[in-house]
């Protein structure tokens, strides 16, 4: 019987030749019609019968760290919670749209009251101090031992290790409360002498260090990521979806603003190796779709921009902005250039080839991207001839092994449209986390996730170890007592104990097969966490810690015009404590002052919290107090405070659990990116050296080269990117392809928000863990939906089920990051998916993780086949 693929239609073997790719794409225009999104496992079901007795909807946390915000509540019932809801407080509208829960957030309720929770500490069976049998980590036995022992074994092993070797043998991950952990144990290891830490750009990739350098502000990300407010989506013509699939990693408002705009009229083009459910929501045809290339993004802008550069008339056929070029950028010619800077070292010149003798063309472009010349040239003049252009980036492109000039070339291609500072026009990224974008926040309060690290009335608790290691070096810094300290800076370094207050750093960045050495190296490894996730199985301590739902709540953040006040909902499950009693007790233990490391109890610190939010005035520029507080509020809580007023009661928050910030289309609120520069670049400058956005940049230049891993010029030159996709083959000029021909492509999937939530029955049923593959490709390996596949990369192997879709481009392999790594060491392999036992740790640039640049080959597994990931059994430990 002949093959099919999901839609029916036969699949022949095939490679992927030009000829096969076009007939692919032309297929496509029929296929598509029909094909919404990657259905998964999803099935209709009926409505759950309403609850028979009298409870309480409480407003719950919703921790993972993902790209949008979403709001959840519990209808608890006698302590137990039967029904789950999100944001009923406010009427729908588009100028104030409710903050719903996504699929992970409604899901939240099966994760928390899973059979896999953590319940008792536990200590591997045979760890002895010093590490006993070390090489069992990750495949020992547990045993159940009692909270006054597993903190005696920790304080004992700290002081056996600090006092043996020092505190930088001590390691603990860095202090981002984006890992959806605390930070309160950090406090106590500072107070006992520090530790060493770690350091990266994950979530934006190469505009942490890229953006601000060129001067783009700042802004609310930090990074130079910036978008316009929503509302002004409506006011562009043409919506560039640039490796941006909100659908599945930005669920909620930022879709909803999308949507808005496909009302208002707007056309959408989506740049991507997969046409993802936000392009088929937004109704993107076939013409419209660019199947790019991963980690080609720099060689098709580069296209682009000689397309305009050759075809440009200002008379006939005015395709470059040369006035915004001239009053706003430095670098783009040589008439144009940074005070004591080489004239020839412009990007027009370099695009051109005027010197170096290859024109950056459409062809050149083609070759690399994968899209045809006469797409490139198509793109570069519609974006050109359309007035109102809004071209909205993941920071994907960014996360590139040797990208680190692609924030520079995507911003030149803006400046050079003159699509800034304008309603209906902007260029930009979202960070990872669309609720940090569009301006100031109009409402201020609480923390991104979790808890403050410091507090705004006491002294900073500082970390007397000077030293961080980036996460790329991390595990070769315990295998082999080296890391990159600066340009020729390389130090000797001797980590003997890993303590995981928070973050999945086995799981969740690059190289984990190296990972799983250094877990097996060190003398003692401790975690605490909700369960037993990779890094606690490699551990040889594991302490079981609340949820948030367990807690008595948190004040967060959420967009820029709405703040979060979540509760506690149930008891604590079994024997799980709090980060913070943990931190403590061991502060007891180390003999530093527990009150320094949380100096409230947990309703005055929420208390500070919600009394120290503000809300914007009237005026658009100053902030007031958003709760009323009165003296009666106070004593009920039992808190030291001073009543206040502001807009809304303290109990009426905190039964909603949620503000929103009145908006309405044309109101002072609105935010624009670079308005002020645009308007009056003299007294608005920007941050960087000329004040002007830089597109020769020798400060961007510097620096890269002072971090010590490579090299770039200060205008945004293509880099063939290390294991991208010209590392494919083993001889580029013949085209002869190599032992890794496919690339791998990271995608955030609607599973999980990073490793958050892969051990969630309802969404592992709802969607299976796959790697998505193109007939053409399936069909020359013999590959058949959902076979059974490893998949080897140069780094590690995998084991996973297949899924042939039309809609990812060939040559691409599309995994969802996140997966827990299930390590088998008989095989050598891990049988979870996880990407990153296939992603090398290589550090380049500013040491940013380079998830998007990784070949791999997709082979038919002749063993045992894997089970659904629903059918798995669950990591549960008795101990």
């Amino acid at each position: 019987m002949a093959q099919k693929n999901s839609v029916g239609e036969p699949v022949g073997p095939a490679g992927v030749s030009r000829r096969a790719f076009l007939q692919w794409s032309a297929a496509l225009g029929v296929s598509l019609g029909s094909v919404q999104s990657v259905s998964f496992g999803l099935q209709r079901v009926e409505a759950a019968p309403k609850s028979l007795r009298e409870g309480k909807w409480i407003p719950v946390a919703c921790w993972g760290d993902c790209g949008s915000k979403g709001f959840n509540k519990v209808y608890v019932v006698d302590g137990v919670i039967t029904r789950s809801g999100t944001d009923d407080t406010i009427t729908d509208s588009p100028t104030c749209p409710q903050l719903r829960s996504c699929a992970k957030g409604r899901a939240q309720r099966n994760r928390i009251l899973a059979p896999d929770r953590l319940k008792y500490p536990m200590k591997r069976k045979h760890w002895a101090p010093g590490g006993g049998e070390k090489e069992l980590r990750g495949r020992d036995g547990w045993v159940r031992i009692s909270w006054d022992e597993a903190l005696d074994i920790l304080a004992s092993e700290i002081k056996r290790v600090v006092g043996k070797y020092g505190n930088t043998a001590v390691y603990m991950p860095s202090s981002a409360t984006g890992t959806g952990t605390y930070t309160e144990v950090e406090r106590a290891l500072k107070l006992y002498g520090g530790f060493i830490t770690d350091w990266a750009s994950c979530s934006s990739g190469t505009w942490t260090a890229t953006g601000p350098a060129i001067g783009l502000p700042r802004s609310r990300s930090g990074t130079g990521e910036d978008l316009n407010d929503g509302f002004d989506l409506a006011n562009a013509q043409l919506i560039v979806l640039w490796a941006s699939n909100p659908a599945w990693s930005r669920a909620g408002k930022p879709v909803y603003a999308l949507l808005q705009a496909k009302k208002a009229g707007a056309r959408f083009v989506v740049v991507d190796p997969f046409f993802h459910p936000t392009a088929a929501a937004m109704g993107v045809s076939t013409d419209d779709w660019l199947p790019i290339r991963p980690a080609t993004d720099h060689a098709l802008v580069l296209g682009m921009m000689h397309t305009l550069l050759v075809e440009d008339d200002p008379v006939s056929s005015p395709l470059v902005n040369w006035e915004f070029l001239h009053k706003y950028t430095v670098g783009f010619d040589r008439d144009h250039m940074p005070a004591g800077a080489d004239a020839k070292e412009n990007l027009k010149d370099y695009v051109l080839g005027t010197y170096d003798g290859q024109p950056k063309s459409a062809e050149w472009a083609a070759e690399i991207c994968g899209v045809p010349p006469e797409r490139i040239r198509a793109l570069a003049r519609l974006i050109a001839t359309t007035q109102r252009v809004t071209v909205i980036m993941s920071p994907a492109p960014a996360r590139v092994n040797d990208a680190q000039s692609w924030p520079q070339v995507i911003t030149a291609l803006g400046a050079m449209t003159g699509h800034f500072g304008t309603p209906g026009n902007c260029v930009g990224s979202d960070a990872g986390h669309a609720w940090l974008m569009e301006g100031p926040e109009l409402v201020k309060g609480g923390t991104w996730i979790g808890r403050p690290s410091d507090f705004p009335d006491r002294p900073r608790v500082v970390n007397p170890v000077r030293i961080a290691v980036n996460r790329n070096e991390l595990w070769d810094a315990v295998l082999t007592g080296k890391y990159t300290a600066g340009k020729d800076d390389v130090r000797d370094i001797n980590i003997q104990m890993m303590y995981f207050g928070k973050a999945s750093r086995l799981n969740q960045i690059p190289g984990a097969v190296k990972g799983i050495q250094a877990f097996r190296k060190v003398e003692f490894v401790a975690s605490q966490d909700m369960f037993m996730t990779p890094h606690c199985a490699f551990s040889d301590l594991v302490l079981p810690i609340t949820s948030r739902w367990e807690r008595f709540g948190e004040v967060s953040t959420s967009f820029r015009d709405s703040l979060l006040w979540t509760s506690q909902a149930i008891e604590p499950l079994f024997e799980s404590k709090d980060d913070i009693w943990v931190a403590r007790e061991l502060a007891v233990r180390l003999g530093v002052d527990p009150d320094v490391v949380q100096p409230y109890s947990s309703k005055q610190d929420i208390f500070n919290q919600v009394a120290a939010a503000r809300v914007i005035s009237d005026d658009g520029t100053t902030y007031e107090p958003l709760v009323t507080i009165t003296q009666a509020d106070i004593d009920k809580l039992g808190v030291v405070g001073t009543p206040q007023q502001g807009r809304i009661g303290f109990w009426e928050f905190k039964e909603k659990g949620i503000y929103h910030f009145p908006r309405k289309p044309g109101d002072k609120f609105g935010h624009i990116v670079l308005k002020d520069f645009v308007d009056d670049p003299r007294e608005h400058p920007l941050a960087s050296p000329s004040g002007k956005i830089e597109i020769h940049c020798q400060t961007l230049a510097d620096k890269i080269e002072a971090v010590g891993f490579s090299k770039i010029r200060p205008i945004p030159a293509y880099t063939p990117p290390t294991e991208g996709y010209e590392d494919t083959f083993s001889d580029w000029d013949k085209k002869v392809k190599g032992e890794y021909p496919l690339q791998l492509l990271n995608l955030h999937v609607p599973r999980r928000a990073h490793s958050n939530f892969d051990n969630t029955r309802w969404l592992q049923e709802a969607f299976p863990n796959l790697a998505m593959m193109n007939p053409l490709d399936a069909a020359e390996r013999g590959l058949r939906n959902g076979d059974t596949v490893v998949i080897r990369s140069r780094h590690g192997k995998v084991l996973t089920r297949v899924a042939i879709y039309e809609t990812i481009r060939p040559g691409v392999v599309g995994m969802g990051q996140g997966a827990w790594i299930d390590w088998d060491d008989e095989l050598g392999l891990d049988r979870g998916g996880c990407t990153n036992i296939l992603c090398g740790a290589i550090p380049t640039g500013e040491g940013h993780q380079g998830w998007n640049s990784c070949n791999v080959q997709v082979e038919k597994w002749t063993g045992k086949p894997l089970q659904p990931d629903h059918k798995r059994p669950l990591r549960v430990i008795e101990g």
